[in-house]
């Protein structure tokens, strides 16, 4: 069945070269919305100041159109949306479900009992700070970033029903609970991921969002924001994840060969693209779930 009226994007980070995985995404969301005469729209996730370079937003495009893709209206860059965001922040900080943290990363790994990966869950360690506290820290400069009440925060967003739908797991009831008190605004960024990506989608208009299975867990959260913040629901399509002959998953942090390397060997990029429609054959698909 063809879906109409669909807009999709693709909005990566460039703080590297994009690699394989990143073409399967961009494909697969291109392919929805063409399907179907919908659009598809460019992002480039530049929030990051540390570690964005515009050369990778260059060559971005660049990759882009060696495989035979193209979008939709002028590209969007994340920079330009600061007043977005703190429009959003304020919002939910008279709501009051943000609070400072001032806890650094190694003083959050420490406070763990047990080894955890990068993902560990916020122990709650500045929430309970008097407001007196909050602000002498504030006011003496101590770097901070904001954090979402989440036990607050889903106890008002709870007669909204917090489910959303994914086009293979189905109907999927939010768990953002599970991810803790997550940060909304970073120490040395504009926003966090989750706050600018629902932000932006619902401003963009995306209907279908087409992301790896990765990613299917931080779903809850926007789901969760995007009730707080009156914004719709997309439709969701979580796929699988392509991976390297080593079986290991395709990632910046794993070297996997970059987008521009492929280029250079010679290979024809409308002919990768051919191959990523067709599956990944020839290339490698791990079969992770959620």
């Amino acid at each position: 069945m063809i879906v109409r009226d669909v807009v999709t994007r693709f909005a990566p980070s460039p703080t590297g070269r994009l690699h394989l995985g990143h073409a399967y995404s961009a494909v697969l969301a291109h392919d929805l919305a063409r399907t179907g005469g919908g659009r598809f729209l460019l992002r480039i996730e530049d929030i990051d100041g540390t570690r964005s370079r515009p050369e990778h937003a260059d060559a971005i495009l660049a990759d882009l159109h060696w495989l035979g893709l193209d979008w939709d209206g002028a590209v969007l860059f994340q920079s330009t949306r600061e007043d977005a965001y703190a429009a959003a922040l304020a919002r939910l900080r008279d709501m009051g479900l943000l609070y400072p943290c001032f806890c650094t990363r190694a003083e959050i790994a420490a406070s763990q009992s047990a080894p955890h990966g990068p993902e560990a869950v916020y122990p709650g360690t500045c929430r309970g700070l008097s407001a007196a506290e909050r602000a002498t820290r504030i006011a003496g400069g101590v770097p901070h970033a904001w954090r979402l009440d989440m036990a607050r925060a889903v106890a008002l967003a709870a007669g909204e029903g917090l489910w959303w739908r994914d086009a293979d797991a189905g109907r999927v009831r939010a768990d953002p609970l599970a991810q803790g008190d997550v940060v909304l605004a970073r120490k040395d960024a504009l926003a966090s991921y989750h706050l600018a990506v629902t932000v932006d989608d619902a401003a963009q208009g995306v209907t279908h969002i087409v992301r790896g299975i990765d990613l299917f867990a931080a779903t809850d959260v926007h789901r969760l924001l995007q009730a707080l913040l009156g914004l719709p629901t997309p439709l969701y399509r979580h796929h699988v994840l392509l991976t390297g002959p080593d079986g290991q998953r395709l990632a910046k942090r794993n070297d996997a060969p970059t987008l521009e390397s492929v280029r250079l060997r010679g290979e024809d990029g409308r002919a990768l693209a051919a191959r990523l429609r067709a599956g990944g054959a020839g290339i490698g698909i791990a079969g992770q779930s959620a």
